[in-house]
C-alpha cells in the first residue's frame, strides 16, 4: 500500500505541473524505452502515447534523418529486416536491408513501410499493428494532444542520435550537420527545453557540446572500457552518463555522482534488476515495460 501510495504521489506531482526546463526533473526519472517496446512497436506514435499512460517521466527514442533532411524516429538507419515490411507488403531479407537507407528516402516514402504488423520475437506481450517510423514533429503534435485531452504533464524526452563513424555520410549526416538539424527541429517543436540528446558516438557527443553547451546531454556507453577512460573521450562532463545496466556497482555510481552527474542506466526490465539497481542509488531507470513500474517497490 505504501509503495503503491508513493509512485501515485510521484505521478501526481508530475502532472500538476508542464515541465519548463530539464533541471526542473523529478529526483528519479522513469524513462519508457522507444516509447513502450515490450508493449508496442517501438518508436511509433502508439507506444509513446501508451508510454503515458504509466507514472513516467520522459519518452526515450532513437533519431536519423530523411533525404528531404527531415528528422525521423528510427533505431536504425535503415528498415530492420525483422520488424519491418516493404510498402507492396512483402518482407525485406537480410541481405538487402542495409541497401533500403532511410537517408536516401524521403519522409513520403518512408511513411509506406510498416514496421510493427510482424511484431517482434523478442517481445512476446508486444502488440502487433500496423504502424509507420514517423518523423519528430508527428511525435511531439500527438503527444502535445494527447496529454492535452487526457489533462497529463507534457513529458520530457530523452532523444538518441543513432550515429556511428562507418555511417557518416552513407547512412547519416555528419556529426556537425546531424546535430544542426536536430537542434533546429527542437526550437521549431518547443521542446529543446524539455529534452535530453544522447549518443555513444563521442564525435557527436563533443560537437553537441560546441554547438548547444547548455542543453542537457547524456553519454550512452556499452563498451567494457570503464568510466574514466570512456570520459576521457570527451571534452567536458555530460550531465548524465548512461552506461548498459550490468556494468553498475556501487563504485560507478560513487564515481558518477563525483563528478556531478547522474547515472541513469538502460534498458532494465526485470522488477527485481529495477529494486537493485535504485538500491545502488541510479537516478533513473530506461525501460521497455513502463507497465511494471507500479510493481517496483521504491525506498525513500
Amino acid at each position: 500500500m505504501k509503495r503503491l501510495l508513493f509512485l501515485t504521489l510521484i505521478f501526481l506531482s508530475a502532472c500538476l505541473q508542464n515541465p519548463s526546463t530539464m533541471a526542473d526533473q523529478p529526483v528519479f526519472d522513469w524513462q519508457g524505452h522507444r516509447g513502450s517496446r515490450g508493449l508496442l512497436p517501438e518508436n511509433s506514435i502508439p507506444a509513446f502515447l501508451k508510454g503515458l499512460e504509466y507514472p513516467i517521466q520522459t519518452l526515450e527514442m532513437d533519431v536519423v534523418v530523411s533525404k528531404d533532411k527531415k528528422i525521423i524516429v528510427s533505431h536504425d538507419p535503415h528498415f530492420n529486416h525483422k520488424i519491418c515490411k516493404k510498402p507492396d507488403g512483402s518482407s525485406i531479407t537480410k541481405e538487402e536491408e542495409d541497401s533500403i537507407s532511410i537517408y536516401n528516402l524521403t519522409y513520403d516514402e518512408i511513411k509506406y513501410f510498416d514496421c510493427g504488423s510482424r511484431g517482434n520475437e523478442r517481445f512476446p506481450e508486444q502488440k502487433a499493428m500496423v504502424v509507420n517510423k514517423p518523423s519528430l514533429q508527428a511525435v511531439v503534435e500527438a503527444v502535445n494532444i494527447y496529454c492535452r485531452h487526457n489533462e497529463r504533464a507534457l513529458p520530457y524526452y530523452d532523444i538518441e542520435i543513432k550515429s556511428q563513424e562507418s555511417w557518416y555520410d552513407s547512412l547519416v549526416p555528419p556529426p556537425a550537420e546531424f546535430v544542426a538539424l536536430l537542434l533546429k527541429e527542437l526550437e521549431q517543436w518547443g521542446i529543446k527545453e524539455m529534452t535530453c540528446i544522447q549518443s555513444f558516438d563521442v564525435n557527436v557527443m563533443n560537437e553537441l557540446n560546441k554547438q548547444d553547451p547548455k542543453i542537457i546531454k547524456s553519454f550512452l556507453v556499452e563498451n567494457l572500457d570503464g568510466f574514466d577512460k570512456n570520459m576521457a573521450l570527451l571534452n567536458y562532463t555530460p550531465d548524465i552518463y548512461s552506461p548498459y545496466y550490468k556494468f553498475i556497482d556501487e563504485a560507478l555510481v560513487q564515481k558518477v555522482h563525483d563528478r556531478g552527474m547522474r547515472l541513469i542506466p538502460w534498458t532494465i526490465n526485470e522488477v527485481e534488476e529495477m529494486e537493485r539497481l535504485i538500491e545502488l542509488g541510479v537516478d533513473g531507470i530506461i525501460t521497455d515495460y513502463p507497465n511494471r513500474i507500479e510493481e517496483v517497490r521504491m525506498k525513500k
